[in-house]
Formats: C-alpha cells, structure tokens, sequence
C-alpha cells in the first residue's frame, strides 16, 4: 500500500524522508471511514503515530489547493505527557507541514514562556505542548482554542498516570464542541475509556496493538538471580550485548544515584534522569545520548517518559516494574519503527513467581536464561574483536609509514598482542556472579561448635544455595567460609554458622532486617536440625515434622502450629466384646 494523502505537498514531504508505504496506524487512520470522525487508537509508542495523526488532521488544516485555512487563532491543539515527546511531535510535523506553510509553536516546561507567548500572537496554525503549560498560557489569554478544528491527545495513558487530568479537562473545555478529537494510547484503561466517553462523538475504535500485547519486535528475557548479584548482571548485559544506546530501569531515584554512581565508575559512558535532576540537566544528558558521547541511561519511570532515542536497542528492568503496564511503557522505549530490541527482567529468585504471574498478565512470551558469565562476556568480546580486526581496511600514506616502522621495531606477534590488549583496555571488566560458584562444602574446621539458624524459604520458593549463600552473607555480614551446612527442606532452610560468630551473625540480621523487603526472616534454632527434631517429639509427645515419614519440614517460626495439645496418656481402655 502507497501513501494517500490529503495534499500533494504532504506526499513530497513523505517522500523526502524516505516514507514509501504506511505503518499499520498510518494505513488505519487513512482509510475512508475514518475521514473527518473522532478517534481513539490504541498503538504503540514508535509505530508512527505523530505521522498517522499530522496526515489525518489535513483537511482541517489546509484548503482543497494545499494553502493553510484562514483562522486567527490555532486550528489544532496536540497534547503530549512529557517535554521531550512534545518536541519531538513538534519537529515531526515542522517537516511534514513545511511546504505548505504550516506554522507550528511549541509550548513546554523549561523554555522562555515570553518566546512561546510571541509565536503564538503570530499566528501558529499548529500548537504542541505538556498540559501543565498549556493551561498556563491558557489562564493567562495567550492562548485561544475559540477556532480550533483538532485535538490530539498523545499517549493519553501516560498523561494521566502523570496527574494531569484536571488541566486535560480544563483545555478541552475551552474547546468548540464540533472539534475532532483524537486519542492516541499504547492502553485502553478505564480511565481512558471514560475520557473518550466524555469528549468524543462517535468515535470509531482503531487498534493497531498485537492480541500478545507485546511489541512484536522486542525480545523479552527474564533472568533468575541472587538478590547480591543484581548490579554485577547488568554489567555484564551490558558488555554482552554492547548495545548502541541502552536504557536501564530503577524504581526510586536513590537506586538510581547508585547503579550510576557504580557504572561510571567502572569505565561506562552513561547518563541519569529522575526526580532530582533540573529540565537543564536532563537536556545535557538526553542530548549526551544521542550525540553518542553517553550510551547507558539509568533513569526512574517518570522521569523516561516521552524518551524518544532512535539507537536505543537494550531495556534492562533492573527493578521489577510494579505492573504488566508499567512493563509494557518500560519496554516500549525499544523495538521502534520496525526495528529490533531486547528487554531483559532481572528477577530475584524470590519473586520468580510474581514475575512469571505479571508476564502471562501482559501475554507476553518471556524467554527464562541465565545471566551471561564472565566466561562468555570475553567469548562475545574475542569474537568482536576478531571480527573488528580482520574488516578490510584501506590505509593511506601516513598508515603505511607508521606500519613499517612498527613492523622494523617489533614482531608482527607483538604488533597483535598489543592491539588485542590495547582493545580490551577500552572495555569495562566482565563480572564474576557469585549464583554461577558452586556453593562449598560446609567447613569442619571451626564448626565443632556451630550454631543452626532457620530461614522461612524452602523448595516451594524456588530455593537454592546459589541465591541463598549470597543473600546469607549480606544479611549477616559474613563471609563464604563463614556459612556450614545449608539443608533445604519444602518450606524453610537450615544452615549453620560457626558458634564464635553466631552473635556477631544475629545482631547483622536485625539492623539489615529494616532495609530489606524480600519478606525473608533468619530465626535461631535450639540446635542441630537432628537434636531439635528429638526434642520437639519429647516435647510434643510424637514425631516432630521433621522426623514424619515422607519428609515434611519443621515448622516455621511465626507459621500457626496444627499439633494438638499434650494430654496425660489415659491408660488402654478394653474394647467390649462383638
């Protein structure tokens, strides 16, 4: 299918940029019976929706010959979540509307509103802007919708996840009742629904969004790991996949003041964007990443928002999103316009299950791998550098002068050497996981006078020595070699600490219990798992848990106890005769 457009000078604009045949969106929103109605798409982000909505909106802009409507006031009103994202619709539709005489005024959060208040006066057909600074311009006069033929609420669902439902109704509101309006939304919650219901007349229902939910062009993995071993797997994503932009997702922004702090210490160019970060401040780091100066984002969901990088390849939800929807707006910053991208869930053994529950919400076909080893990370890095080096290259004069005296001066064995090193000097180190040793063997030495500790995990929770171990020595401020026997039952874990450090161990657990949230809890044991289970049946009169053919665990500390109250024994009554 070709492009149909409503002006010939939209039709040499598409051409100019290499526009040949129409995105789904595109294609819907140009069909006849979508001509002159109320929309409301469902699309996701980076499936051409900016040009969908510049090509549909024409004919309330431009005359049967091409030329802009007479109007002394905005003809259309686009409305964008975010900053960034009303600057790109901007740019978008200055080039589509070029030749015909378009003007478009932007108005968003940061600029000079006295420049924005001027470009309106003069007359700008097109008005893109964030809610927040509309409004302003609005309440202040120097904007008037008395004239306006078209509304495109862009990302809608974002908008009001982001609080501005009440300056969205206050400007359409403002609005003539017989304008068109558009919305535009990667979902359809209830509140966008209702939304539609309240601003639109008729409005025809176009979904370009796939049944999986899923961008077809992203690839989605999911990784089990150790809690300890988070930030090293993001290392090594990053060094295994040596994306061209990557972003990565924290939930607060202290998380990501940290995992920053800690990539750029390790040689990494990256960025930050939150909260805390100035409009100027997250300018400079934006325009870093796109210049190629920066190449790792770490940012909040917020504060992403509206990002439009075209190199982006890699998303790494290094904290679990809160919902599929949450998931689905993270990822959705890669896999655009028909290219390729991975988003990778780093997923604490833990919370494996909650993880699995919100992808099969989201229809979304996870694949589970392990996090990438230092092993294969320098695999991947000799097959790159091999690749790199062996590239036919044409050398110029200069090239030739230095490479025969490097050549008068050293081996060509020396000369390689050199170049694989000086190579491998540029890159950040790959990471050893702690979850990829094998937990070792309890220690007999300075474990004659252990100490047993219970852990409210078991099998049931996806257990394992390699997450475990880890997660132990964090808690309690303890080394490998500090950590015994670790016995995985059903429910709990038991494991052992030397006698002289049991103290030391316990007290650590109570002041990091207030920092964690993983519901994991570490309570003492009377003693060996064998010489507890004998006391409990004396205790109990009757085999302990523990000691119950077909192995069922001990009881958890805090788990409600079904055992039934010690009585005296009765002596044997005799059975009447039948």
């Amino acid at each position: 299918m070709t492009f149909t457009t409503y002006s010939p000078l939209l039709s040499e604009a598409l051409i100019a940029r290499g526009y040949t045949t129409p995105t789904p969106v595109q294609a819907a929103v140009l069909e006849p019976e979508a001509a002159g109605r109320d929309l409301v798409v469902s699309a996701q982000t980076g499936s051409g929706k900016t040009v969908a909505f510049g090509l549909t909106m024409a004919p309330q802009l431009l005359d049967d010959e091409g030329r802009p409507l007479p109007a002394s006031s905005p003809r259309a009103l686009i409305i964008a979540p975010t900053r960034e994202l009303a600057l790109q619709v901007s740019r978008e539709l200055s080039w589509l509307y070029e030749n015909s005489g378009i003007r478009v005024a932007t108005c968003v959060g940061g600029m000079n509103p006295s420049v924005e208040r001027r470009a309106l006066s003069q007359g700008a057909q097109i008005v893109v802007g964030t809610p927040g600074r509309l409004r302003d311009h609005l309440e202040r006069g120097a904007l008037d919708l008395k004239a306006l033929a078209a509304v495109v609420l862009d990302e809608a669902d974002e908008m009001l996840d982001m609080g501005f439902r009440e300056d969205l109704e206050e400007l359409l509101d403002a609005t003539p009742a017989e304008r068109r309006t558009l919305l535009f939304s990667a979902t359809m919650p209830k509140p966008i629904v209702a939304l539609a219901r309240r601003y639109q007349r008729d409005a025809l229902r176009i979904s370009t969004v796939s049944d999986d939910r899923g961008h077809g062009d992203i690839s989605y993995q999911a990784m089990a790991l150790a809690p300890a071993d988070i930030e090293r797997v993001v290392v090594n994503l990053l060094r295994l996949h040596e994306a061209e932009t990557a972003i990565l997702f924290c939930a607060t922004r202290d998380n990501v003041r940290h995992l920053y702090a800690s990539l750029t210490e390790r040689g990494f160019a990256a960025v930050a964007l939150s909260g805390e970060h100035s409009q100027n401040e997250r300018n400079q780091a934006l325009q870093a990443l796109r210049d190629r100066r920066a190449r790792v984002c770490v940012a909040t969901d917020v504060a992403a928002r509206g990002i439009d990088l075209p190199s982006l390849t890699l998303v790494i939800h290094v904290e679990i999103p809160r919902d599929a929807e949450t998931l689905q707006h993270r990822s959705g910053r890669t896999g655009r316009a028909g290219k390729k991208g991975t988003a990778v869930l780093l997923v604490p053994y833990p919370r494996r299950r909650r993880v699995e529950g919100m992808l099969r919400s989201a229809r979304i076909a996870a694949e589970w791998l392990s996090p990438p080893t230092a092993d294969e990370i320098r695999a991947a890095d000799n097959e790159r550098l091999l690749g790199a080096l062996l590239a036919p290259v044409e050398p110029d004069e200069a090239d030739h002068v230095l490479v025969t005296r490097l050549l008068a001066e050293r081996s060509p064995e020396e000369i390689a050497t050199a170049l694989v090193q000086a190579h491998r000097a540029r890159m950040p180190q790959p990471e050893e996981l702690l979850s990829a040793e094998p937990a070792p063997r309890a220690p007999r030495e300075g474990f004659e006078q252990s100490t047993w500790f219970r852990l409210n995990i078991g099998r049931d929770q996806s257990a394992d020595p390699r997450w475990i171990l880890p997660l132990l020595c964090r808690r309690g401020h303890l080394n490998r070699g500090e950590i015994g026997a670790i016995r995985i039952s059903a429910k709990e874990t038991m494991f052992e600490v030397p006698g002289a450090v049991a103290d030391r161990f316990m007290a650590a657990v109570r002041r990091t219990a207030a920092d964690e949230d993983d519901g994991v809890e570490i309570v003492p044991m009377d003693g060996p798992p064998r010489a507890e289970a004998k006391r409990n049946k004396r205790e109990h009169g009757g085999p302990s848990r523990q000691g119950r053919p077909g192995g069922g665990a001990p009881r958890v500390s805090g788990e409600r106890s079904h055992a039934k109250p010690f009585h005296k024994k009765r002596p044997p009554q005799r059975r009447p005769d039948r």
